[in-house]
């Protein structure tokens, strides 16, 4: 017996104790999660390189098919479109379709939502 209180009464004010110190435990955590969470997200925005690797999608097709040493008349042929088609895409004046977008990505080997995250917002 300690305090005059039996194991029972004992075991119940642990309980007690434990209960009501959790709400506060738990703040603590998610407020430690929050912030580092939050200085993450800082740092990868300023992040040089990743802000050197956002560019124009017309620029994203022209990297990849210049990595795959592709020339544009290759990649029209391949998917079914005319050079003028890749042309237009890479210089920005017009966007390809869903479906071709998917043909050149997965013509460069790349998955196209890989393709489309190099893009800038």
């Amino acid at each position: 017996m300690i305090y005059g209180l039996g194991p029972t009464e004992l075991a119940i004010g642990a309980l007690v104790a434990l209960v009501s110190a959790l709400p506060w435990i738990l703040l603590v955590v998610l407020m430690v999660l929050a912030i580092r969470w939050f200085l993450r997200q800082e740092r990868e925005r300023k992040d040089p390189e990743r802000v050197a690797v956002r560019r124009s999608l017309g620029e994203v097709l022209r990297a990849h098919r210049e990595r795959c040493k592709m020339t544009q008349e290759l990649v029209a042929e391949k998917i079914g479109v005319s050079r003028q088609a890749v042309s237009k895409w890479e210089s920005g004046a017009t966007e390809p379709s869903t479906s071709n977008l998917i043909k050149v990505a997965r013509l460069y080997g790349i998955d196209p939502a890989d393709l489309l995250r190099e893009v800038e917002d």
